[in-house]
């Protein structure tokens, strides 16, 4: 096993062992700023297909769906995969990031809400392209990470922290342009909002 296929791995393995605590505690989270600002971007007048990157155990893929739209989960944890199909009912695939493969898909729009922060460092170009790819013309990808200049691990979890100037590059080079950004939660001075969201178009 290589060094990205470790990360991953522990990672993984800490996700399916604490799936259920994990669910607990944030199954109330309120996302919706970064829900609407992915279909924001979007055409208002059709139902839309979109990915739910690293899905987890479901929440936002019963939101989409209530929404109107027609969500497919995706996750490297087959205990969220599971969860998130019996708790939504949409689709699941149960792959890691960095052997991802969405042969055979196409996407309006990708939803990757605190989940691109665990592909290995090495990995994140090719996740990017192949998210790249999935998309249809003018599709969008949200991202939302922790923000930082480092990567490593949090106890028995991989991340790759990024602030706006090395987000943008990652995404630029992978043909993205993009959008927007905003930094969470809302309402608080810069110091206290680890989270940068970005929204970007395919180009």
């Amino acid at each position: 096993m290589n060094d990205s296929e470790e990360k991953e791995q522990r990672t993984i393995a800490h996700y399916d062992r604490s799936a259920n605590a994990f669910w607990q505690g944030t199954k109330d989270h309120d996302v919706s700023q970064n829900i609407h600002a992915l279909l924001d971007a979007l055409p208002k007048d059709k139902a839309l297909d979109i990915l739910d990157f690293g899905c987890g155990p479901g929440r936002d893929l019963q939101q989409f769906k209530q929404l109107g739209h027609r969500p497919v989960g995706l996750d490297g944890s087959a205990a969220f995969c599971t969860m998130a199909h019996e708790y939504s009912g949409c689709p699941t695939l149960n792959q890691t990031f960095s052997e991802i493969d969405l042969t055979g898909f196409t996407f309006d729009g990708i939803f990757a809400n605190a989940s691109l922060f665990h592909v290995p460092k090495n990995h994140l170009p090719h996740v990017l392209k192949v998210l790249h790819q999935a998309l249809r013309p003018k599709g969008v990808l949200f991202t939302s990470n922790p923000r930082g200049n480092s990567d490593g691990w949090q106890g028995q979890r991989y991340g790759h922290y990024l602030e706006l100037e090395s987000s943008q590059r990652y995404l630029e080079q992978a043909g993205f342009k993009v959008l927007n950004h905003y930094y969470r939660p809302q309402g608080k001075p810069i110091d206290q909002q680890p989270w940068l969201a970005l929204v970007s178009l395919k180009t």
